[in-house]
């Protein structure tokens, strides 16, 4: 499902102009994005966790060459579901 097929079925089933509820839908996701910027773990009770972790750096291989190709530290998104939504998705 798109962010525009989101929209459109929220507004079908509020009555809420198209419009708005992009407004909303937006605002929504640019506050997540900018609170996980910030360090801090997003909690959506029966729907789930969103938290950065910090990735250790390691060393790979490149498997064409086999030459040893460092990777920095990073960091990445994690989402794990609520006990809601691992039951429905059963």
């Amino acid at each position: 499902m798109t962010k525009r097929e989101l929209v459109l079925k929220i507004s079908e089933q509020t009555g809420i102009r198209q419009n708005d509820v992009m407004a909303a839908v937006q605002s929504f996701l640019d506050n997540l994005i900018i609170s996980l910027e910030n360090g801090h773990k997003i909690e959506l009770r029966n729907f789930g966790i969103f938290k950065v972790k910090t990735r250790k750096p390691k060393r790979a291989r490149n498997p064409k060459t086999g030459q040893e190709v460092p990777i920095p530290e990073r960091k990445v998104v994690t989402f794990k579901p609520g006990m809601v939504m691992k039951a429905k998705i059963k």
